[in-house]
């Protein structure tokens, strides 16, 4: 067993994400997104390097001497697999490792909503699930992958820097390719990837030009491809994907675009009001309207789009969150912190307090303790005929700034 097993065995056992190895710290673990500090002395570089090359490939070593950093798996037998990051840092040698259940969450485990499933039954286009690091993106895609296998007979390429989640050939057969080892990038991978009689192709990232030229080309020839990318909501997806190409080619990406994207997902993890996380998505579908806002240069118009189309099952990220509020799995706080529009978001739990005030289960006072804005809450109390009741709270209870802004 190596040295660092007991570390992992730790981070399983206390339903940990991540594990920190750091010199100068002790060992770190992620827990319902938060960083915790183990009961351990601060590590020292010799500690971490050690502890590192113990479990990393001779390969990796050797791009690790040379650029200092370097990404491999590495699996825990009959636990789990882990994506590991190991880089130096302007303390020492340090390394990041992501959990990689053996067993892969479905999408009924994820509770995934029915338009996004439905996605696992398009022939061909660009399926896009984006977010911020660490939010699930890689988790949503192998559920996806994984309701293709068990329903399609295909053939599943996946291309990935390293390979995550490894799917066994249910009805599909399933062909795990990871960059470095048995191809040389990804583009390269792409591109022999046509001539590997593929349905559906997973894109790890789409990290640089050329690798999404030529996965929205695979979309093209009649292939279904997933992939990720690092954006917060699903127009800003759309148009990282536009402004990777110089000026004089945006405008054939576009029309590309447009006929080959299928859907947007973004998604955020958050903080359950119990133990766990669960991911609050925005839902951008494409059909023959958003794709000519895409044609158009009218990018900037897909959110009143999203709200409007739910008829298509679109939903924008702060409708998500609140439905999560309002079934009492998150907290308020926890909404707006996720919240990308903050302002709206503010607007939102502020009329969520007033319906509860309204239906009297929330007092004047308990809405007001609960609310980010206190001043907007008030005016919006006083235009329900609350003004009665405001007078009978005591302000002293609240810091005065709360209220800059009320009368």
């Amino acid at each position: 067993m190596a040295a660092i097993d007991k570390f992992l065995h730790f981070t399983v056992d206390n339903r940990g994400s991540d594990l920190h190895l750091k010199t100068g710290t002790p060992p770190l673990v992620r827990i319902d997104g938060e960083l915790q500090k183990l009961k351990h002395d601060p590590m020292s570089g010799e500690q971490v390097k050690n502890l590192i090359y113990e479990i990393m490939p001779e390969r990796n070593q050797r791009e690790y001497e040379a650029v200092n950093d370097t990404d491999f798996t590495y699996q825990l037998e009959d636990v789990a697999r882990w994506r590991t990051n190991a880089y130096h840092d302007l303390q020492g040698p340090a390394v990041a490792m992501r959990l990689i259940p053996f067993d892969i969450m479905t999408v009924e485990d994820l509770g995934l909503p029915k338009p996004i499933v439905d996605l696992t039954e398009l022939p061909k286009g660009i399926v896009l699930c984006c977010g911020p690091t660490g939010c699930g993106k890689s988790t949503t895609l192998a559920a996806l992958l994984h309701e293709v296998n068990r329903r399609r007979n295909d053939h599943i390429i996946t291309i990935e820097d390293p390979v995550e989640f490894v799917h066994e050939s249910e009805k599909c057969i399933v062909s795990h390719r990871q960059v470095g080892t048995h191809c040389e990038s990804f583009k390269r991978a792409l591109r022999e990837a046509l001539r590997e009689d593929p349905d559906v192709i997973l894109v790890g990232e789409m990290r640089d030009l050329e690798t999404t030229a030529l996965a929205i080309q695979c979309a093209e020839t009649g292939h279904l491809v997933f992939s990720t990318v690092h954006t917060t909501t699903a127009t800003s997806s759309v148009n990282r994907i536009i402004d990777q190409f110089p000026p004089d080619q945006q405008e054939q990406i576009r029309m590309m675009l447009a006929g080959t994207l299928k859907a947007v997902i973004a998604q955020t993890l958050c903080r359950r009001k119990k133990k766990g996380r669960v991911a609050a998505f925005e839902i951008l579908y494409v059909h023959s309207a958003v794709a000519n806002q895409i044609r158009e240069k009218k990018t900037y118009q897909l959110p009143s789009i999203i709200q409007t189309g739910k008829k298509y099952g679109m939903c924008m990220m702060n409708d998500s969150l609140m439905e999560l509020v309002k079934d009492g799995i998150i907290t308020m706080e926890e909404a707006y912190y996720n919240a990308v529009d903050k302002q709206d978001m503010n607007e939102r739990t502020n009329r969520y307090l007033v319906q509860q005030v309204s239906s009297d289960e929330m007092s004047v006072t308990e809405a007001l303790k609960q609310s980010f804005f206190k001043s907007s809450l008030i005016n919006k109390l006083r235009e329900e005929g609350y003004g009665k009741a405001l007078k009978k709270v005591d302000f002293n209870e609240f810091d005065k700034t709360d209220f800059l802004g009320s009368d």
